[in-house]
């Protein structure tokens, strides 16, 4: 039997996903997902999984829960929080970006999110629910997918895949910052046509904050509304994940990883894809902006993160034993100045 993790305090919103439902939006099925891709993947990879092996997302604040059935090797990435261990009354605190061996009868309390309204974490082995449609991402509006197609709650068991990490666990030296400069790249369309220029260049020139109706499916924006030609209303047609529809209040929502997929209101644009992972993490309350870009470089972009994520992968190491003095960072650090001596003086 392999290790399953039972839920002890779920968390607000504690969903399994993986990279996503593809191939199946013509029957009406969004593609769903962790919010943050990049750090599914980094998470998967210190631990040796598979870049879309399903994993934890968390919002906001993490999960508890219990190690049963035997040990396994988790990594936290995508936001800073404690990750704290109980074993034998005995509570050690590890951070994120780092893979961590837990052994079973442990329990795991993993603490609020610092830096990111959603992170993942990853089990080797992955988590073990079946997959539906080719996939075992939790669609929560269809009730489908993860475990039994909902959030986690208090008393779920999670099964594990049967893994058996070899090596020592890795870290990730120097994580991706989480920092937002407050910029949303988009490419206009495909109907910003439906919206008047002083629509555009309001759109374009004016900050928008993060409302609190802000979930999976998307985030409504407050701010200056935008004026349209002849109304919100379009023949239905097919969303993209970073579509920024336009309802008659004239206010964007930016709709994320469990958007329908179709909608009958005016697309203005779309986030490029290289900045979804940001748009997944933004909290309720946060300032953007948007810029235009091409679609050159929107694909230019998307290269970029893949040349980051793959030297980040690359740049994993073993973790330093908690003794182990890192001398390059000692040698290089300007500790004192002067000269000491250990002779008495005359």
């Amino acid at each position: 039997m392999s290790a399953r993790l039972l839920l002890t305090q779920p968390g607000p919103q504690t969903t399994v996903q993986d990279l996503g439902r593809t191939g199946a939006q013509a029957y009406g099925v969004p593609v769903c997902g962790a919010l943050d891709m990049v750090a599914l993947r980094l998470a998967n990879a210190l631990i040796g999984n598979e870049p879309g092996a399903a994993a934890l997302e968390c919002r906001l604040i993490g999960p508890a829960f219990t190690v049963e059935g035997g040990p396994v090797r988790l990594a936290l990435a995508g936001a800073e929080a404690a990750i704290e261990v109980t074993r034998d009354g005995e509570t050690r605190s590890y951070p994120a970006w780092r893979a961590i061996d837990v052994p079973e009868g442990a329990g795991v309390r993993i603490g609020p999110l610092r830096g990111s309204g959603a992170a993942v974490l990853a089990v080797a082995g992955g988590i073990d629910v079946p997959a539906v449609l080719g996939s075992r991402a939790t669609d929560l509006k269809g009730g489908f997918g993860g475990l039994d197609g909902r959030a986690l709650k208090a008393g779920d068991h999670l099964p594990v895949g049967i893994a058996t990490p070899e090596g020592a666990c890795l870290e990730l030296p120097r994580p991706p910052s989480l920092a937002f400069d407050g910029v949303l790249r988009v490419v206009l369309g495909p109907q910003d046509d439906a919206f008047t220029e002083a629509g555009l260049a309001t759109f374009l020139d004016t900050a928008y904050r993060v409302s609190r109706e802000a979930d999976r499916m998307g985030i409504r924006l407050d701010g200056a509304p935008l004026a349209f030609r002849a109304g919100a209303d379009i023949t239905s047609d097919g969303i993209a994940t970073g579509a920024i529809q336009v309802p008659g209040s004239g206010l964007p929502i930016v709709l994320l990883a469990d958007h329908q997929t179709v909608g009958g209101y005016a697309k203005i644009a779309t986030v490029i894809s290289a900045d979804l992972p940001r748009a997944g993490r933004l909290l309720p309350g946060a300032e953007l902006r948007f810029r235009a870009v091409s679609v050159g470089e929107a694909e230019e972009a998307r290269r970029a993160l893949e040349r980051e994520v793959a030297s980040l992968i690359a740049s994993l190491t073993p973790v330093r034993a908690a003794a182990e003095i890192d001398l390059a960072a000692l040698y290089s650090a300007n500790l004192i100045s002067g000269v000491v001596t250990a002779c008495e003086p005359e």
